[in-house]
């Protein structure tokens, strides 16, 4: 199942890197960007996080709450925290139900191997909870920037 734009965000309840219970839902009335990413300190995540973790205060000031989910664990999320100072959320889908429900989890090739995982993929989800732009083709190291083209893009 593939999510289109202008549909209602799949609800979701999953725990944070301090284990404490989160869901779409508790974010109702701001804009969340959702990132999906495949692991915690590797270098494409790593680049993505902390261009997200540079531009958190502007991202904030804008109304956006970020929220990051791999199927990493809570204590993984929370080294991948304090290695880099993340500021925001990191949810640990563990049982890739939040990856299923979105449709990132999936058949990826690489290095001519082909497994299962999570597909790197971006939703921003509107203050109603619907889904206003999703971005499949992340660039890790500009993601910010990226965001903001693709909302501007489509004003």
């Amino acid at each position: 199942m593939k999510l289109k734009i202008g549909e209602k965000a799949p609800e979701f309840k999953s725990v944070d890197q301090n284990n404490k219970s989160v869901s779409l839902s508790d974010y109702r009335g701001k804009k969340v960007i959702l990132y999906f990413y495949p692991k915690d300190l590797t270098p494409g995540c790593t680049d993505q996080s902390c261009n997200l973790r540079d531009n958190y205060t502007d991202l904030q000031s804008e109304g956006f709450e970020v929220i990051g989910v791999s199927a990493d664990d809570v204590n993984k999320h929370q080294k991948f925290i304090d290695k880099h100072n993340l500021p925001f959320t990191l949810l640990a889908d563990t049982q890739k139900e939040v990856c299923t429900l979105y449709g990132v989890w999936g058949e990826k090739k690489f290095m001519g191997r082909t497994f299962m995982g999570i597909n790197r993929t971006t939703f921003i989800i509107d203050e109603n909870g619907i889904i206003s732009h999703i971005i499949e083709k992340v660039k890790t190291k500009t993601h910010t920037e990226q965001i903001k083209e693709t909302l501007s893009a489509h004003v």
